[in-house]
């Protein structure tokens, strides 16, 4: 067993953790001390779940010196699950008495998404390291930050997804500052200052992207960590106008991951660059057939290059249909509404409203959804002069509420085009003048605070002739211009956003941090992405011209 024991250490010191697994599970009786090795050899291949167990039943049925460290580990096994596998976090009743503790269940919180409360737990983590080291006379105060560089890292990833960026940065640049010897949180801190920097301060970029191709970055980091960083590898050589290099790592990404999108978005943005839309369509094209499961990502990108193309706005609003998952969210119907309108295929924006309003009738009839849409295609058909098909959108909708006079109104004024009987019949069910009547004092309305543009009585004033009432106005309006055609993307409905590549930051390499059954830690860390970038709508229209102000006589400027 000690043979075993020895040689299985060996090949996991030596990166070679899947021949280390099978020599322990060759042996004929499992220690304790061999059980230690296993459950490190599970965590590095992230078989989380067996690790788990593993960990979970040394610490039920040893009780040695080494119980601490076990809880810790296990506290790490929880904390890669939660990032790595959104799995569900459950209290195992582990203790927070350490620093290390803490730190791990601050990494948990952050996979659950309660940043909030990690950043506290990482505070706390923090305090406690500070106390444990400085009991320690041979330790000295650049010992003390340099343990605590990977609290700090984490820190700052926490606040970089809060869009604390300043913050962030100055944490990830006091880390750097400090050259930790851990070579995964080196890579990972250099990588999501990187994210920050985005497209901008790329010459800082090129810098920190050499901390990524350290040695033995890849025995430290998670496959996603990894992926994270070569995704952003791929997109620092796009924003540096390095087409190959560009290509030849997003193709690599693809090669090693084929169902995952981001590589062929790449590939795609890429394209875009070089003027290339219809090839990077035909590129996206091909995917979403042939991975049917990232469609709605790549059909949304499809759908906003034929629109950056401008002529082919029509085939957008194809493909958005296409995209089953959406069509019928009210997004979804909101911007082709706004894009047939564009085009003026008013037929068109009717029958989405349509397959909108059925499946809603189907699925959820009644619901505030459901009746939202149908009174959206009401105003629409009303808008177009459409009125016969409003019809019996207007007559669902007086039926839900009967008391809703505005509905009332427009259904008889519909049906006045139609069938005036029914009508003069709908007529009977408005309230009378009476009820409708308001009893209100004309004179002290006219002169209540706030009345514009209304008769005003002239007083009268002896011995002056009065002059004719008249009400001028106190400024130039101008002529109004004509309005031009609506543009797509005006206001906040119907607007689509640019699908762009975006760097994507991870965590710090050490976050989980088991401990090992040679006293150093193996690692882990968290990643996440951060949300597209929005781009700022584009003016439409003409801008007005300022209305000319008459001078005042007095002083200089003011009003």
């Amino acid at each position: 067993i000690a043979v075993v024991f020895e040689k299985a250490y060996c090949e996991y010191r030596l990166n070679r953790v899947e021949s280390s697994l099978k020599t322990i599970e060759s042996a004929s009786e499992q220690t304790d001390k061999l059980k230690e090795l296993y459950g490190q050899v599970l965590y590095r291949l992230e078989r989380y779940d067996e690790c788990k167990s593993v960990y979970t039943d040394l610490i039920r049925n040893s009780q040695d010196e080494y119980e601490e460290e076990r809880k810790t580990n296990l506290a790490a096994v929880v904390a890669a699950m939660s990032q790595w596998e959104n799995a569900p976090t459950e209290d195992l009743g582990l203790p927070e008495s350490t620093y290390e503790l803490c730190y791990n269940t601050a990494c948990a919180l952050i996979g659950q998404g309660k940043l909030t409360e990690a950043l506290n737990k990482l505070q706390q983590a923090e305090e406690l390291c500070r106390v444990s080291l400085s009991e320690d006379s041979d330790v000295t105060e650049e010992d003390i930050e340099s343990e605590l560089a990977v609290i700090h890292s984490q820190m700052a990833y926490i606040m970089q997804l809060q869009g604390r960026t300043d913050e962030a940065l100055q944490l990830y640049n006091q880390v750097i500052k400090l050259k930790p010897s851990d070579v995964g949180l080196l890579a990972v801190t250099a990588n999501n200052i990187i994210t920050i920097n985005k497209d901008q301060n790329v010459f800082d970029s090129k810098k920190k992207v050499k901390l990524t191709n350290t040695e033995g970055v890849e025995y430290k980091l998670a496959r996603k960590q990894l992926q994270a960083i070569d995704l952003n590898k791929a997109l620092l050589a796009m924003y540096t106008n390095q087409a190959e290099q560009c290509r030849k790592l997003s193709s690599g990404l693809q090669s090693q991951n084929p169902g995952q999108p981001q590589p062929v978005l790449i590939q795609a943005a890429q394209l875009c660059r070089e003027k290339q839309h219809s090839r990077a369509i035909e590129l996206l094209q091909q995917f979403s057939e042939q991975n049917p499961e990232s469609a709605p990502v790549i059909k949304l990108t499809m759908a906003q290059l034929y629109l950056v193309q401008g002529t082919h706005v029509t085939k957008a609003c194809d493909v958005l249909r296409s995209i089953k998952e959406f069509k019928h969210k009210s997004g979804m119907v909101s911007a082709l509404v706004t894009m047939y309108s564009h085009e003026e295929d008013i037929d068109s924006a009717i029958d989405v409203f349509k397959q909108a309003i059925d499946h809603y009738q189907s699925q959820q009839p009644g619901s505030a959804a459901h009746l939202a849409l149908v009174r959206e295609a009401a105003n629409f058909k009303l808008k177009y002069g459409r009125k016969k098909e409003a019809i019996s959108d207007l007559e669902q909708l007086w039926k839900q509420n009967p008391k809703d006079v505005h509905t009332l109104a427009q259904l008889i004024s519909a049906y006045s085009l139609v069938d005036t009987n029914k009508a003069k019949s709908l007529s009977k069910h408005l309230p009378s003048a009476d009820t409708m009547s308001f009893k209100l004092d004309v004179d002290e309305l006219e002169n209540s605070h706030g009345a514009t543009n209304v008769r005003k009585k002239a007083a009268k004033v002896v011995g002056e002739n009065l002059p004719k009432e008249q009400r001028e106005r106190s400024y130039y309006r101008g002529r109004k211009k004509g309005k031009k055609k609506e543009q797509i993307g005006k206001g906040t409905q119907g607007a689509t956003a640019g699908a762009s590549a975006e760097l994507r930051p991870a965590a710090p390499p050490t976050s989980p941090r088991p401990g090992s059954a040679s006293g150093s830690s193996a690692a882990a860390g968290s990643s996440g992405v951060v949300p597209p970038r929005q781009q700022k709508p584009s003016a439409s229209g003409a801008t007005r011209k300022k209305a000319p102000q008459k001078k005042k006589k007095g002083g200089k400027g003011g009003w």
